[in-house]
């Protein structure tokens, strides 16, 4: 499996079917429609040299300039995306190599549902209908955005953020069905609200509060965060402004939440502003260490003498305070 981009070479490919006709590989390159019309006729052309000696059972062919063997059990599989942004038809040529093969629209209920369960939820039945029809109610209500994605790959995000927060949850009491519909809720307006443009919010809320009636929106809360905005915000010259430091603490649940963060934006729109009052909260916040709770030996957790050499050993407690005490020094000299 060859995941391709719009910028790979057309020389890269000529190498990588001159290795796979001669060991006899199979290799199936997905979203090849994003690469260039232009990269895509050299490719046609390319592999129609290699379907011709194929087809007349040659044992050695001319490819790319060079004599090569051709194992004749060689494979050549691609997908395409079409309907995505970005990606281009392909050329009847190269259309013409591959023997078409169509998909069919996956049961997102189904998936969402194995997944609520796999994940813990006892009421996973219904939770999957109405995550499933917030976002097909999401992809035609709300306005077009470049940057909007409400297909399976955003349920599945939000579905494992909802795990992880149930069994944040869990650790502290059982959960009812209606405890799991409030982590549901919160974990879609974790992943979401952050990414809708202002005049999307109150309909995006809106078709939340239809499949979801009478339940209370709970509010993620960070008091020592909200504080240490707050001190940032004053330290860096800015004015308290409610809708910016929201836009911080939705900056930090996304880290949290998520492997990469991208802040888009136009000109002016305080990007680097939220990123430098973030910077400067996440400095003022108190340095806190976390042993794991298998950590049960008493030689490795406390500042223990070495009898034989007459000296301390560093490890986990003393390294915790060491980095405890020089924060602290940091910010008196603040």
């Amino acid at each position: 499996m060859l995941s391709l981009s719009v910028t790979f070479p057309y020389q890269m490919m000529g190498k990588l079917f001159s290795g796979m006709v001669q060991s006899g590989s199979w290799c199936c390159f997905d979203e090849f429609n994003r690469i260039n019309v232009e990269v895509l006729s050299v490719i046609a052309a390319q592999l129609q040299s290699i379907k011709a000696a194929m087809h007349g059972h040659s044992l050695r062919f001319m490819f790319e300039g060079r004599d090569i063997r051709l194992n004749a059990s060689c494979g050549f599989f691609i997908t395409i995306n079409p309907g995505c942004k970005g990606r281009v038809d392909l050329p009847d040529n190269l259309k013409s190599l591959f023997r078409p093969v169509s998909m069919m629209v996956p049961d997102f209920d189904l998936i969402a549902e194995i997944m609520l369960f796999s994940e813990g939820f006892k009421s996973a039945k219904s939770l999957s209908r109405k995550i499933v029809n917030l976002y097909q109610l999401a992809s035609k209500q709300l306005s077009q955005q470049d940057h909007y994605d409400f297909g399976m790959r955003a349920i599945k995000s939000v579905l494992v953020l909802a795990g992880q927060k149930r069994r944040f949850a869990a650790l502290s009491c059982g959960l009812t069905p209606e405890d799991e519909c409030c982590v549901l809720i919160c974990a879609l307006q974790n992943s979401n609200l952050p990414k809708l443009v202002p005049e999307d919010v109150p309909l995006f809320k809106s078709i939340m509060e239809d499949l979801f009636p009478g339940v209370v929106n709970p509010k993620t809360i960070h008091p020592q965060l909200e504080i240490a905005i707050a001190k940032a915000t004053e330290i860096l010259g800015f004015q308290q402004w409610p809708n910016q430091a929201e836009k911080v603490t939705q900056l930090y649940s996304q880290i949290l939440a998520r492997g990469g963060v991208m802040l888009i934006g136009p000109t002016g729109g305080g990007k680097t502003t939220v990123r430098l009052i973030l910077q400067h909260a996440l400095h003022l916040l108190p340095s806190l260490s976390e042993v794991h709770r298998r950590t049960n030996v008493f030689m490795e957790v406390l500042l223990h003498l070495v009898r034989h050499f007459r000296s301390f050993t560093e490890n986990i407690c003393h390294l915790m305070f060491l980095s405890v005490f020089k924060h602290a020094a940091k910010l008196v000299q603040m």
